[in-house]
């Protein structure tokens, strides 16, 4: 198995773009952007493709509003020109809106009924097109898939598509598992790295390392955050998951969240980094940073935070 030789100082980039809105002046400033003023020395590109519904069992990833090859192409070489290692990180969604943690079929195939065994060789179509696109842009590392809860029981078709990959793609391939899911992945073997999604609320960090250290341990992988992160607003700390939470505009609570975080998670040596939840394609003006309250932190105080963290585990200079 490969290894992961540094710590990851990361930050998602353009999961929200859809096909057209990558590959221009707009998105091409926001990544400049994002590599100037956060620190990262890695960044996951990130995208969806969407089937209609949790019960469908097709991904038309060819199909609008995904990226296009050379969009995805287009922000690997951007990515790279900046010095960034990259992890293409394809995602499927859902078109009437149902969270992808939801996709779900019969435990066994039934005639008229739609099939896992159909999902999967859609799915699998879909990730090896883009573990390919993985290898020949040199991307260091490859996402098989992301919080997908209801399929992670489906261990004999993820090894079977972690083999798949791996004809085609050379480097690092991992998972990311949702929150509080660590332990109920049971095919952590056959990955370079163990990922998760750490949206834990502030105040829960500890316990919640303790028991996903215990995960690490048992499966003698690196681990780090395939995402985290907070949002602006007034309540989000507490459960920083919900994007949907109304709550006022509050930048100090976004910032203390980001704090806790990397104080928690550094005093586990084997937290070998984040990648950051998340940076849009099409940035917002930092004018309007003030009276924005999702998880962006550009123009706000937890970008500042995340700058120092990531330079004092790289060794770069401080602003």
């Amino acid at each position: 198995m490969k290894q992961l030789d540094e710590y990851v100082a990361g930050m998602t980039w353009g999961f929200m773009g859809v096909r057209g809105s990558w590959a221009n002046d707009e998105a091409s400033a926001s990544m400049e952007t994002m590599a100037k003023t956060t620190g990262v020395n890695w960044t996951a590109i990130a995208f969806s493709a969407l089937q209609a519904t949790a019960f469908s069992t097709e991904i038309p990833y060819w199909n609008e509003p995904t990226v296009t090859d050379d969009e995805v192409k287009w922000a690997i070489q951007k990515a790279k020109s900046l010095g960034l290692k990259v992890c293409l990180k394809p995602i499927v969604n859902c078109a009437d809106g149902t969270w992808r943690a939801h996709i779900n079929f019969f435990d066994k195939d039934v005639p008229c009924e739609p099939k896992w065994s159909d999902w999967f060789a859609s799915y699998r179509d879909y990730i090896f097109h883009f573990a390919q696109i993985a290898e020949e842009t040199g991307c260091e590392m490859f996402c098989i898939g992301c919080e997908m809860v209801q399929t992670d029981r489906r261990e004999a078709e993820w090894r079977h598509l972690i083999s798949e990959v791996r004809k085609v793609y050379s480097g690092l391939v991992t998972y990311n598992c949702d929150k509080y899911q660590e332990d109920n992945v049971g095919w952590w073997d056959d990955l370079d790295l163990i990922s998760s999604s750490g949206y834990y609320p502030i105040d829960d960090w500890d316990r919640q390392l303790d028991r996903i250290e215990s995960v690490v341990r048992k499966y003698d992988k690196p681990f780090f955050f395939m995402e985290a992160g907070c949002p602006s607003r007034t309540g989000s700390s507490a459960i920083p998951n919900d994007w949907t939470l109304q709550g006022a505009t509050n930048h100090a609570e976004q910032a203390d969240f980001y704090r806790t975080m990397f104080q928690k998670s550094g005093e586990r040596d084997w937290v070998r980094g984040f990648m950051l939840w998340d940076w849009p394609a099409k940035l917002y003006e930092k004018s309007e940073a003030a009276d924005d309250d999702g998880y962006c932190v550009y123009g706000k105080e937890a970008e500042a935070v995340i700058f120092e963290a990531y330079a004092a585990r790289n060794g770069m200079k401080t602003k």
